[in-house]
């Protein structure tokens, strides 16, 4: 019996990550009816990710109400996956810029609190392991919301707390931890960070990231002059050096931020997924992996959600066949990271919005045609004389 692993990641725009697999796995299965299929869906730590890991898991959704990034209550998400402890947070739902209108973005008062919040209710669900995905931030506060949220105080010389934004960080006096919330102890924090930029300086958030998030030059010097504020600040009063550790400058500095006020540990967002949803027992003694996603390119082979599980995949001695909306120039890089081929959805010359409209459809007969190809070699091997 052909043993199959399903693992993509979303098709942006037309698929989810859990509609991508099940579209493969009804291809999977009409090439090979009697093959059993285990669907895994994915993701790299962005978007997508509570959506997969909930997916893959058979876990649950819960919604609660949070502080958004200008101050105002938020609808927010978050997942408990199937093992009933591990939950799955992005913070963009929470404290993300798609929250913010763009005539309202200023970065000196956005707040990650929002975020903080979320935590705290995964928390109180049960949750002693959290998958963070800290991707899409309106924000340049260092974590400074996300600490106030956990109890930490923020004070300023007289002693009064700071009010929300990475512009207030200028009056910073020190760190007060004494009313962070005793739920936390015990609960690790895994944040998907796939940058390497420090907290501070010309690779820093604010000069990185900053103009994105509504920042312009002297708000930008501002406010790295604050979040340096904010690391001497952290050093000091507890102990954790955050100034130049690689990724402390995501999301505004709350990767920074996640390690100093929460202990968080920064990994790669592919990494978090694939021990999340357990794919390397899963793929153990599989036959083929197909993963995918909406497109494959020169950037795909730099650690993308097909190539993460391809390279896991070439470990266990498993082929991985990777399908994609569209194959890019310098795709082929892929090749050489555990894919052993790849296919693309659009069978005939198409527009973008034909193929986004008929994504379904299209992933799940160039599975089925990938499976075929697959079985053909498998059953008469090539012979040398």
């Amino acid at each position: 019996m052909l043993r199959v692993i399903v693992a993509p990641d979303k098709f942006r725009g037309s698929l989810t990550a859990a509609e991508a697999a099940r579209a493969i796995a009804r291809g999977v299965s009409a090439a090979a009816p009697a093959s059993r299929v285990d669907v895994a869906p994915m993701a790299d730590g962005g978007e997508g990710t509570v959506d997969a890991l909930v997916a893959a898991t058979g876990g649950t959704f819960h919604d609660v109400d949070v502080t958004g990034p200008l101050g105002s209550p938020v609808r927010a998400r978050f997942g408990l996956l199937g093992d009933g402890t591990t939950a799955a947070i992005e913070m963009a739902a929470a404290s993300g810029l798609a929250l913010v209108p763009f005539a309202q973005r200023d970065p000196s008062r956005t707040t990650t609190r929002g975020t903080g919040e979320l935590v705290l209710a995964a928390v109180a669900s049960g949750a002693r392991r959290i998958i963070l995905g800290i991707g899409g931030s309106a924000t340049n506060d260092g974590g400074a919301g996300f600490a106030q949220a956990l109890g930490y105080r923020l004070l300023d010389r007289e002693g009064r707390e700071l009010p929300p934004g990475g512009g207030a960080l200028a009056a910073l006096d020190r760190v007060d931890p004494a009313g962070r919330d005793p739920r936390l102890d015990g609960v690790s924090i895994e944040v998907a960070c796939d940058v390497d930029n420090p907290l501070c300086g010309p690779r820093g958030a604010s000069a990185v990231y900053g103009p994105q998030k509504g920042a312009d030059a002297a708000m930008v010097q501002a406010l790295d002059r604050n979040l340096s504020r904010l690391a001497d600040v952290v050093a000091r009063d507890l102990g954790r050096s955050v100034r130049d550790l690689p990724g402390a400058g995501a999301a505004g500095g709350l990767g920074g931020g996640l390690v100093a006020f929460a202990g968080g540990r920064l990994e790669p967002g592919i990494d978090l997924v694939i021990r999340a949803v357990n794919l390397a027992e899963r793929l153990r003694g599989a036959d083929l992996c197909v993963t995918g996603e909406g497109a494959i390119d020169a950037s795909s082979a730099f650690g993308k959600t097909a190539v993460g599980v391809a390279r896991l995949a070439r470990e266990l001695g498993c082929p991985t066949i990777a399908l994609a909306g569209a194959i890019a120039p310098g795709g082929e890089a892929v090749l050489a990271e555990g894919v052993s081929a790849m296919f693309s959805l659009c069978n005939r010359p198409m527009g973008l919005d034909e193929a986004v409209a008929h994504a379904g459809e299209l992933l799940e007969r160039a599975a089925g045609q990938a499976v075929r190809c697959f079985l053909a070699g498998r059953n008469h091997p090539a012979r040398t004389r």
